[in-house]
């Protein structure tokens, strides 16, 4: 467990009371004498590789127009990149490099499940994405050069924005406040605050720590699907109970009331809403690179149980989402990459640790269900041995 996180002088309960989704804070020295795990060839390296989603944007100054391109990219075209106002932009650099995973433990006052990924911007002096909001929190670290951020306004869907530009730009900006950020320091920005970053220097490097914060219309849908695939044919609208009416057509309020409770009939389902939100904030950030290798060879709980007592130990691997939920009986479920499992209330010590701690071993994985548990994530691939690292670096 972290014992300090990079808030200042702020505690997480004085961040979370008093800023979180309130108001923004910059935190000068967050991270005192940081030293940025990717480097701008790294970064340009993973721009060019086919599973990595990354962007570049281009503005004219001249003319302020403004260029979108999605990668993969080429060598050749960072080649024939100008020398001022662009960006690339990399997501999700955690499911990739272990040590931008690391950073983002760093976050976890901020419950596990609510991280979404880390993107790394690299620019050249001049260049940013333009003034903008998000609809969910961030964090933007500064690792390499200085960035010099506008705050300013709040916004929201229907606010103007420019129409000629394929990246979404608040037009007629107006800054409130204005900082440079040198390495190390750190600002946190609410959701629907405008923000505009510029890069001061050249090798200018921002990593963005961003939050899941799904839409209600997200909630609504994705909840009425999973209920859906849930239920039969036969359970339909049943009205066994009514009587013949002037008006035909009708359609008295106990009507509706019949439809409101089938609604809250499922809301009400005890553990149905739990399991859905459970799995759903775990799903990965990109399922189709979450499938497991079909002709891997599949670990046995009695190889996992020889490799723990030589002293191997399980960390969560790159991109993998756990959380888990204490039932009223004190069972727990535990929710891996949007898949959900009960586990007895005797391995709760189990759960916490393999959600919560860096790596875990054959002091909490200590009993046959946690053991074929253990094996089945492993060959999922949400947990990594120390080998599979190895194997990595070679």
């Amino acid at each position: 467990m972290i014992d300090s996180y990079p808030l200042g002088k702020i505690t997480p309960e004085q961040f979370l009371s008093e800023y979180w989704q309130k108001k923004p804070l910059l935190i000068r020295n967050a991270f005192p004498d940081f030293e940025a795990p990717v480097s701008a060839d790294e970064l340009a390296g993973l721009a060019c590789e086919p599973d990595v989603e990354s962007r570049l944007i281009i503005q004219n100054p001249s003319t302020d127009e403004w260029l979108l391109e999605n990668g993969p990219f080429d060598e050749e075209r960072f080649m024939a990149l100008p020398k001022t106002h662009w960006t690339l932009l990399v997501q999700a650099v955690d499911h990739w490099v272990p040590e931008a995973k690391a950073l983002l433990d760093q976050f976890r006052f901020i419950p596990s499940w609510r991280i979404d990924d880390l993107m790394i911007s690299y620019a050249p002096k001049g260049g940013g994405v333009g003034p903008h909001f998000d609809n969910y929190d961030v964090f933007l670290l500064q690792a390499e050069g200085q960035r010099r951020w506008e705050i300013g306004g709040e916004f929201n869907e229907g606010s103007p924005r420019r129409k000629d530009v394929p990246v979404m730009i608040i037009p007629e900006w107006e800054a409130e406040e204005s900082f440079v950020l040198n390495p190390g320091d750190m600002l946190y920005v609410p959701p629907q605050l405008g923000h505009n970053g510029v890069a001061e220097s050249d090798n200018c490097i921002t990593y963005s720590i961003g939050f899941r914060a799904p839409s209600h219309a997200d909630i609504l849908r994705n909840f009425t699907d999973f209920v859906g695939e849930q239920v039969t044919s036969e359970m339909r609208y049943t009205d066994g109970d009514i009587v013949p009416q002037e008006s035909p057509s009708l359609m008295k309020d106990e009507v509706f009331d019949k439809v409101r409770h089938i609604f809250e009939s499922y809301l009400k389902e005890p553990g149905l809403l739990e399991d859905w939100f459970g799995q759903h904030m775990t799903e990965p950030k990109y399922p189709e690179l979450a499938q497991p290798d079909e002709d891997a060879e599949p670990i046995t709980p009695e190889d996992l149980q020889e490799y723990l007592d030589n002293g191997g130990l399980l960390f969560r691997a790159e991109g993998s989402r756990f959380a888990y939920r204490q039932k009223q009986v004190k069972n727990y479920v535990l929710f891996v990459n949007g898949v959900s499992c009960e586990v007895h209330a005797h391995e709760g010590d189990f759960v916490r640790a393999i959600c919560d701690n860096e790596a875990i071993g054959s002091d909490i994985i200590n009993s046959t269900e946690t053991l074929e548990i253990a094996a089945e994530l492993i060959n999922m691939e949400a947990l990594r041995t120390e080998l599979d690292e190895d194997s990595e670096e070679n």
